[in-house]
């Protein structure tokens, strides 16, 4: 089957290029690898989503435009009343319909690199050219070549994510508003990581005709349920709703969405907790010889180790079962990178210990 002559023939030579995405077992691991919320409900709130779950009619398909759980979504992340809303399978689906309603030939995709791997890749899937513009090597934004790429490429749409994956940093809003203007087609502004910067452009929309936001209930605790949702206008929001397939959100999804959605105090006081951490994290990896962590907006930490060491590291830290991302195959500007995530005073420690015995191994 490994020469299968129908492979060749008939699956798009770029895609047969690519790798898959690949997430690693991470059982029986301190998991510091996936930007994940450590905290779960507390139990009594537990106890009242199961209740809700009960109520659920597994044998009927979910309500298509998941009408309840937008209006809680629009009150617990105070959506401007006249914007419209569309959710996801995560942002990655969010991502993928934007792409596949803008995939007219020669279509272009831009992005600042390194960004979030899911801008090129779905680009790539839906056949569109993708250009990175690289950062500086501060992680902020290069202006002259991102006016100079969108001078020359004219995308249909530039992703800014803010803060940016995997670098941590929230961009100059300066910049951003100057690339919102400057830029001849839509700008997704994937603010994923909203709950732990204190700074949104939510709240600007309708100021551009070409702004939308997109955001992820994922890093406030509820990766499991994948649901990301995208604010905006609803001339664009209208046109991304035809390539979505029916049903996309489940129903269980929805209902838990919904029931969490209504306790966001506690969501909030876990990010307040996890905002803490981040400050101590830092400058306890400040005093390690060797590290440079970079500021973060996020709640995960970039941090370059000694030259040429990253994957030893890395190997080390998972051999004393604390799972980290290895950014040293990227390359480029995250050579000798490794990002952890921010977690529990217990798993920081860990993590801190771990990684003091892997330098001075």
């Amino acid at each position: 089957m490994a020469d299968n002559p129908y492979i060749k023939k008939l699956i798009r030579d770029e895609v047969r290029a690519l790798s898959a995405y690949h997430v690693p077992d991470a059982s029986g691991y301190i998991k510091l690898d996936a930007m994940e919320n450590p905290y779960q409900l507390p139990a009594e709130l537990v106890d009242e989503w199961l209740d809700v779950l009960r109520e659920v009619e597994l044998n009927r398909y979910p309500d298509p435009g998941a009408r309840p759980l937008k209006a809680q979504l629009r009150k617990a992340m105070q959506i401007p009343a006249d914007m419209e809303l569309l959710l996801g399978n995560g942002s990655d689906e969010i991502i993928q319909m934007i792409c596949m309603a803008l995939a007219k030939p020669g279509a272009t995709v831009l992005a600042p690199e390194p960004g979030f791997v899911m801008y090129r890749m779905i680009a790539l899937f839906c056949n569109m050219d993708y250009i990175g513009v690289p950062l500086h090597t501060d992680f902020s934004l290069d202006m002259d070549a991102m006016r100079a790429a969108i001078e020359e490429h004219r995308p249909a749409v530039t992703f800014l994510a803010w803060p940016n994956n995997p670098t941590g940093n929230l961009f100059s809003e300066t910049d951003v508003m100057e690339i919102i203007e400057h830029a001849p087609g839509l700008v997704v502004l994937d603010e994923a990581y909203t709950s732990f910067a204190g700074q949104s452009f939510m709240a600007r929309l309708g100021d551009y005709d070409n702004l939308v936001v997109m955001r992820t209930v994922s890093k406030s605790g509820l990766a499991g349920l994948r649901l990301g949702y995208l604010a905006g206008p609803a001339a664009w929001l209208n046109e991304f709703d035809k390539v979505r397939l029916p049903y996309n959100i489940n129903i269980l999804t929805q209902a838990s969405a919904e029931f969490v959605l209504s306790h966001t105090d506690v969501l909030d006081a876990q990010a307040a907790k996890l905002r803490a951490a981040r400050g101590e994290l830092f400058t306890a990896m400040q005093a390690i010889d060797g590290i440079e962590p970079y500021p973060s907006a996020a709640n995960f930490i970039l941090f370059r180790t000694p030259a040429g060491q990253a994957t030893a590291i890395f190997e080390s830290l998972k051999a004393q079962n604390v799972l980290v991302k290895n950014m040293q195959p990227v390359g480029g500007m995250l050579a000798d990178c490794l990002r952890v995530t921010v977690s529990t005073p217990q798993e920081n420690t860990a993590f801190l210990t771990a990684l003091r015995d892997s330098l001075a191994g």
